[in-house]
């Protein structure tokens, strides 16, 4: 990975890769108050005003789905300007007909889990692609508009791409339409120096879009941006992948795990028996043998 300090930045001058959730089971949960056509209508409004702050803008959508990711467009790559809105909409019809015909189980409970790890790993790499190209850079950052409950499967994926954002100097930008806050997201923006929001009313999508995040980096410390309020540090077990606040961790490897094990399942270190009886055992044992 390309040194944080090789890096030459132009001031006014950003790389936006946004992530745009495309998860059906997610907008049929919440087709009442945000239809799929009408977010998408305000991201490319959105994308638009990017576009039109600085002429070097570059914009890179990364589509998250349920079961894959990828890229539907990039506006460094259009020949005809004009013809930008078509192509995205284009692309991500396609994307999300490939989508649906990968997913098997029509039984899906709730909203299901979006391809957030894949997203995040795709448009890092898109970075560091860009980096490699020449010695002056747009300067990158993520957005993610995402809505899907966090899936505790990806925890271990998110948290590399976290930590590898973090050190290329990437913020992550978050904006949740879901109902409940995203812990990964909360982290992600919090760890990489990103806005993490969760607006109150989708209806106002495009004005929230538009007042917080179309700031390009070096404008940002001029302006009081929304800060979080409280993050969620909570980590998810490496056994069962579910969240929990105790655990055990692996001294080699750091995994992490709800119960005890013998061997730690990643590195396949051994472990010392858990103590789990009480502290006075070992007194009340050393007094009987005394009085006998």
């Amino acid at each position: 990975m390309t040194p944080a300090a090789s890096k030459l930045y132009t001031d006014d001058v950003s790389l936006l890769m946004v992530l745009i959730e495309t998860n059906p089971f997610f907008w049929n949960s919440i087709n009442s108050t945000l239809s799929f056509s009408k977010f998408i209508s305000n991201v490319l409004a959105f994308l638009n005003s990017i576009l039109l702050l600085n002429r070097l803008n570059q914009v890179v959508v990364i589509a998250t789905g349920y079961n894959s990711c990828d890229y539907i467009f990039d506006s460094s790559a259009l020949h005809n300007h004009n013809q930008k809105a078509e192509s995205l909409l284009q692309k991500l019809e396609e994307f999300v007909d490939k989508d649906e015909s990968l997913c098997r189980d029509d039984s899906v409970d709730g909203p299901g889990f979006s391809l957030l790890s894949g997203s995040l790993s795709m448009a890092l790499c898109y970075i560091q692609k860009v980096f490699r190209s020449g010695p002056l850079h747009p300067r990158p950052r993520i957005l993610c508009l995402h809505g899907s409950p966090d899936g505790p499967g990806q925890y271990v994926s998110i948290m590399n791409a976290i930590f590898s954002a973090q050190r290329s100097m990437v913020p992550i930008d978050s904006c949740i339409m879901g109902a409940q806050h995203s812990a990964f997201l909360q982290q992600a923006s919090y760890i990489t120096g990103g806005v993490y929001l969760k607006p109150q009313l989708l209806d106002g999508l495009f004005q929230y879009l538009t007042t917080v995040f179309t700031t390009d980096l070096h404008s940002r410390s001029f302006l009081q941006l929304p800060k979080p309020v409280g993050v969620d540090f909570r980590a998810s077990c490496f056994c069962h992948k579910n969240t929990i606040d105790m655990g055990f961790i692996c001294s080699v490897c750091l995994s992490i795990f709800c119960k005890h094990h013998k061997k730690c399942s990643t590195c396949g270190s051994i472990f010392g028996q858990a103590q789990t009886q009480d502290s006075s055992t070992p007194d009340r044992k050393r007094k009987t043998s005394v009085d006998k």
